[in-house]
């Protein structure tokens, strides 16, 4: 009989602790008393007897709350100075460890930093460490491609896009303010371009073709989506940046930043980000999204490099902020493999109006081109060139950057040094790892 009852009983913790306490203080408390506690609380005999010594001990009768960690503002801060790295607030965390203090271990710390970010818990601004100046070294190898120096310097009446090069060791302003469409300084420089010493900006017909693909887009009423894409090192960035710098008056640009595989919350704030709006960013994602649909109102043409690394609910959002009946955005989605991305979610590829693809640059471009783009260049025979372009380059224009770079350091550094096949080999092995 009393095996047909006790399956249907349940008791919790309290209740049960109690009434042992009150068995024991009447002197009546007997293991059998105990064994019967533990099958109808489903929990060992020993779990049981462990019960009423800490409530006897510690007045306890509820299971101690379980505490996990909590990442403070200060470590937050650190996290976001290590882009991201999980692994480096780890090691700070044990170094500032006091004597006797716990440190979570590394996939516990991976956890609960995942679950800040799911909760929109955003990283603060990176400031500028080591990722930092790797963004900055990959921005100096990509060549921009927006006009030759000598129709720069005679403007449209020959054909030239009237861009100048900028100065050498200089940042121009505004790359990086997440509005790279706009020229900051003197007349004709292009926002977010930064090219080595004595270098010009390029016209190419795949910068033509970027150019035309955003104006497609752009024309579409004010409002059209464009993917650019190809192979890395390409130039598709800045040939980007060349044509939104040509966008027609009455149409604000802006480079939204995002991280690798961002989540809603990080997206959402790198949009705020860069249409510059003002107050601080909303804690609740509603009112974000309606200051941001605010000032989408007006013609904004919304540019998100590196398009391949967002997940599918980061684009449906984008796509949300297109199909919006209250906004006027032309949406740009630029990366290597972006195409793809796009592709997988079909009714973001059916609204697509532009693709163009960056074709690596055609060998026998490359003398004319690399002549053009600097006149360390125009000392190489076409032949060298065209030597360069295979074993290194391959029609790639950031690698031609880098290689410039550093073909230059090395005739600074090196007394009487020539432009031979044997330096050049030398300085192929530092603008790519040996195949």
């Amino acid at each position: 009989m009393v095996s047909d009852v006790l399956p249907v009983l349940s008791v919790e913790r309290p209740v049960l602790v109690a009434r042992l306490l009150e068995l024991k203080a009447a002197g009546a408390l007997a293991s059998a008393h105990v064994r019967a506690g533990a099958q109808v609380a489903g929990v060992n005999v020993r779990t049981v007897w462990r019960w009423l010594e800490t409530a006897e001990a510690e007045g306890r009768f509820e299971r101690r709350p379980r505490r996990g960690f909590v990442i403070t503002d200060e470590q937050w801060d650190v996290l976001g100075r290590a882009g991201g790295s999980v692994a480096v607030l780890h090691r700070h965390l044990k170094a500032t460890a006091g004597e006797g203090a716990r440190v979570p271990s590394l996939a516990t710390l991976y956890r609960v930093v995942h679950r800040d970010l799911e909760a929109g818990r955003v990283l603060p601004e990176r400031e500028a460490d080591a990722r930092a100046q790797v963004r900055m070294e990959r921005a100096l190898t990509d060549l921009a491609l927006a006009g030759r120096a000598e129709d720069a310097a005679a403007g449209p009446e020959r054909g030239g896009a009237g861009y100048a090069p900028s100065p050498a060791g200089r940042t121009v302003p505004g790359a990086g303010s997440g509005q790279p469409g706009r020229s900051v300084g003197r007349p004709g420089v292009v926002a977010g371009v930064v090219l080595a010493a004595g270098a010009a900006l390029v016209r190419t017909e795949a910068v033509g073709a970027v150019a035309q693909a955003l104006g497609s887009a752009v024309a579409g009423a004010g409002q059209g989506i464009a993917c650019v894409y190809g192979d890395t090192g390409r130039g598709k960035t800045v040939a980007l940046r060349a044509a939104v710098a040509g966008l027609p008056a009455g149409f604000e640009a802006a480079w939204v930043m995002t991280p690798v595989r961002p989540s809603l919350a990080e997206l959402r704030r790198a949009v705020f980000d860069a249409l510059g709006l003002a107050g601080r960013f909303p804690q609740r994602s509603a009112q974000a999204d309606a200051l941001i649909v605010e000032a989408l109102a007006e013609p904004w043409v919304l540019v998100v490099d590196e398009g391949q690394r967002l997940p599918v609910p980061c684009l449906q959002y984008l796509q949300g902020l297109f199909d919006h009946l209250g906004t006027r955005v032309t949406l740009v989605l630029c990366g290597a493999g972006v195409e793809r991305a796009v592709v997988r979610l079909p009714q973001l590829a059916s609204r697509v109006s532009a693709w163009q693809e960056v074709p690596r640059l055609p060998a026998a471009r490359v003398p004319e081109v690399m002549g053009d783009f600097h006149p360390l260049w125009r000392t190489v025979s076409a032949k060298d060139l065209r030597w360069i372009d295979g074993a290194c380059a391959r029609g790639g224009f950031r690698a031609w950057s880098a290689l410039t770079v550093h073909l230059q350091n090395a005739l600074l550094t090196v007394p009487d040094a020539q432009v031979d096949r044997t330096v050049l080999r030398r300085l192929f092995r530092r603008v790519g790892p040996p195949l």
